[in-house]
């Protein structure tokens, strides 16, 4: 690849609104595009993940690069890049679009296949990546109030089909979820698993506080970086932590639910279906939680500087 740093410079307010980093160049992400023809697009054959940069300085960015690196192993994808590369890739497209808050995703598609064959094994892999001003799953407005949570009955896919543990694009029953929660007035969902237990919504993981203690379901979820967080934040301030089964009942009959992404970090939920939960407001311990998380950023705690 050329080297990062030395990519033609394009004019900073051509960036304002993002920058894409494609076949080797920087570009407007206006102007990011790929082929038709690609898999990852044709067929949703591709991997990908996303950091934020916070006050300018992105978070966790390692454990990102990590799980990206784990995720092409796992569907037999190369990104042609080495580490190294990758991250410098990921703050020049920051750093070239000036963004201090930003959404920044890293992609790998299986690319386009020879002419005539449909073996995988022979697509040469494309590797992309991009920043824009910072996506949230709940705006800060709803999350002063408490989002409204619905529990769909859009079973996710399960986990013998697509490895939840491997970021995809397979969104369809997310989608449907989400017009779901919709037409039902809620601001998002969360699916339930082949069993009927609370699995995951669409890019977030979802907790319950009961007792004082909180509970993620696992094992068909993706490992969130974030949910990793809050077991960090949990044993930081001695909240018990664990991962487990929850049936829709029981995240119902929570005392709080929250949620956590890359995309908004800590989100309190104050409404699960028709039940109103810690008054209709967000509750004490997510309160808690989210202000550390927050805090433990200003500080700079897992943070990696963007050189503007």
């Amino acid at each position: 690849m050329s080297n990062v740093s030395e990519l033609p410079v394009v004019d900073c307010e051509m960036l304002a609104d993002g920058a894409a980093w494609v076949d080797g160049r920087i570009v407007p992400i206006a102007e990011a595009s790929i082929p038709v023809t690609d898999w990852g697009f044709t067929r949703s054959d591709v991997t990908y993940d996303v950091v934020h940069v916070w006050h300018g300085r992105f978070f966790r960015l390692e454990d990102h690069l990590d799980r990206f690196e784990r995720s092409c192993r796992a569907l037999r994808l190369d990104p042609g890049l080495d580490r190294d590369a990758m991250r410098e890739v990921l703050m020049t497209c920051v750093r070239r679009s000036g963004l201090r808050e930003a959404y920044v995703e890293m992609l790998c598609t299986r690319g386009v296949p020879r002419p005539g064959s449909r073996d995988p094994r022979l697509a040469k892999n494309r590797f992309m990546a991009f920043a824009i001003p910072f996506v949230w799953v709940l705006s800060p407005e709803i999350q002063a109030r408490g989002g409204h949570l619905t529990i769909s009955d859009v079973p996710r896919i399960p986990p013998q089909s697509v490895d939840p543990t491997v970021k995809n694009f397979h969104w369809g029953d997310l989608t449907r979820g989400l017009f779901q929660a919709y037409e039902r007035g809620a601001d998002t969902a969360v699916l339930v698993d082949m069993e009927g237990f609370v699995s995951e919504g669409p890019g977030f993981n979802v907790f319950c506080v009961r007792d004082g203690r909180v509970v993620s379901p696992g094992g068909t979820v993706l490992e969130g970086i974030t949910r990793a967080t809050v077991r960090e934040l949990c044993e930081l301030v001695g909240i018990p932590f664990s991962l487990g089964r929850v049936t829709p009942d029981e995240l119902r009959d929570a005392d709080e639910v929250f949620l956590s992404s890359t995309a908004g970090g800590i989100m309190p939920i104050s409404r699960v279906d028709d039940r109103v939960l810690s008054n209709g407001r967000p509750g004490a311990v997510t309160t808690r939680l989210r202000d550390l998380y927050w805090v433990k950023h200003d500080e700079g705690w897992h943070g990696t500087d963007v050189d503007y």
